[in-house]
């Protein structure tokens, strides 16, 4: 079974200081396509999470979607603990970092070096 990698979605694209907070829509969409590229290199399946102006955005060959309904934080410690399973999130995020049990925590730049 490939390792399993949850990434929290305005938390990367607001790390990364390009604009994105103008158009989260757009600046996701040009991290789906990064987070393919790295799911391939590494080996890795992804689960991107998404929230707010980002809802909407399709899961692609590589890269699952989900759309957190309301917070974004609360929807990857729900997913983790559905797993059942080991894996990675990707996040700045303290709050998530707390909560995620049985899980590595890794920094934006993981997906964004």
């Amino acid at each position: 079974m490939k390792e399993l990698l949850v990434v929290d979605g305005a938390n990367v694209v607001g790390s990364v200081p390009d604009g994105g907070w103008r158009n989260r829509r757009g600046a996701t969409e040009r991290l789906l396509d990064r987070l393919v590229a790295y799911g391939e290199q590494q080996g890795v399946n992804v689960i991107l999470v998404v929230e707010g102006a980002a809802r909407g955005v399709e899961s692609v060959p590589g890269v699952r979607v989900e759309s957190a309904a309301g917070s974004g934080d609360d929807h990857i410690v729900e997913l983790v603990g559905r797993l059942g399973r080991p894996c990675a999130v990707v996040t700045a995020d303290r709050g998530p970092r707390r909560r995620v049990s049985g899980c590595q925590v890794w920094g934006p730049r993981t997906v964004y070096a």
